[in-house]
C-alpha cells in the first residue's frame, strides 16, 4: 500500500484537504511530492514511483480511501488526483475449467523453468490458447514492453482529462488480420485493478493503429490443487473516449494439456 504517512504530509503541504474534488481533479507534480517527502528516510515514504503505484483499491493510502480518490498520470512527472471509481472488479470465474489440448505436437519443457507473468503468457500463446480464446488464428506477437502514448483527451468520471506522452506497458500484444489484442498479466489472484492498466494501452493503440479493432485481456495463472490453471478475462470499452465505460465481454479458465514426445 502507498504510504499513508507520506500522503498525509503531501495533502497538508499542498492544502489538498481543502480542495473540492467534486468540482475538479487536483494536479500534482513529482517535484511537489519529492519536496513534501524529503524529510522521510524510508524509500516507501519518499519515492514518487512507489507513492503513485496504486494498482488496486487496497493499494491506496488512507486519505485516498477516505475521500474516494485515485491517481492517474497526466504526463511525465505530473499527475491527476480524481474523485470517483478508478478501478474495475476482476470477477472470479466459476465456470468449469476447460481442458485445452495444445496444437503443438511436442511438449514445451522449458515452460517449467521460471514463473514470470510474461513466461505464462508466452506459454499460453505458444500453445495457441490466446488465439483460441479470441477465435482469431491470425494473431502473432508484435507488441511488448514500455512505450509512450500519443496525446489524447478522455472522460474520467465527469471530467475531461488531457493525457500527454505517458509511459504504457503491456505484457504482450498480438496483431491479427483485423484486430490487436493487448494483454495485462498477473501471477496471483486479483480482485480489482486500476482501469488505466487496460485503458491507456487501449487508447494508445487505438490512436496509433487505424483500421483494426483493439481488444484488452486480463490474464492470470493460478495454482488450484497443485494444478496450473489459466484465467482469461476480455474487457472492452463502450465509448473509446470514456475511461469508465469499461465492461466485461467474456471470460474462461483453462487447463492446458500438452502432447508428450
Amino acid at each position: 500500500m502507498a504510504s499513508s504517512i507520506a500522503w498525509n504530509k503531501i495533502f497538508d503541504d499542498l492544502d489538498l484537504h481543502n480542495h473540492d474534488f467534486d468540482v475538479a481533479p487536483a494536479e500534482i507534480t513529482a517535484a511537489q511530492i519529492k519536496q513534501a517527502c524529503q524529510g522521510f528516510t524510508r524509500v516507501t515514504d519518499k519515492e514518487v514511483y512507489r507513492l503513485c503505484k496504486q494498482y488496486s483499491r487496497e493499494d491506496r493510502p488512507q486519505v485516498f480511501k477516505d475521500k474516494g480518490l485515485f491517481i492517474l498520470p497526466k504526463r511525465n512527472g505530473s499527475y491527476y488526483i480524481v474523485k470517483g471509481e478508478g478501478y474495475v472488479d476482476i470477477p472470479n470465474i466459476t465456470d468449469e475449467v476447460q481442458d485445452y489440448h495444445s496444437t503443438l505436437d511436442f511438449e514445451l519443457k522449458s515452460s517449467v523453468v521460471g514463473d514470470s507473468e510474461m513466461q505464462h503468457v508466452d506459454f499460453a500463446y505458444a500453445n495457441s490458447l490466446i488465439r483460441t480464446f479470441m477465435n482469431d488464428p491470425s494473431l502473432v506477437l508484435m507488441i511488448r514492453g514500455r512505450k509512450y502514448s500519443p496525446d489524447f483527451r478522455c472522460k474520467v468520471q465527469n471530467f475531461e482529462l488531457h493525457i500527454s506522452s505517458i509511459q504504457t506497458e503491456v505484457d504482450a500484444g498480438y496483431e491479427g488480420r483485423d484486430s490487436i489484442v493487448l494483454v495485462e498479466a498477473k501471477n496471483s489472484s486479483t480482485s480489482n485493478i486500476i482501469i488505466r492498466q487496460l485503458y491507456f494501452p487501449y487508447r494508445q493503440w487505438t490512436e496509433q493503429v487505424k483500421g483494426k479493432t483493439v481488444h484488452t485481456l486480463f490474464f492470470e495463472k493460478r495454482l488450484i490443487g497443485g494444478e496450473l490453471i489459466y484465467y482469461i478475462w476480455q474487457f472492452g470499452f463502450r465509448d473509446v473516449n470514456d475511461y469508465n465505460s469499461i465492461e466485461l465481454n467474456q471470460s474462461a479458465r483453462y487447463r492446458i494439456i500438452q502432447n508428450p514426445q
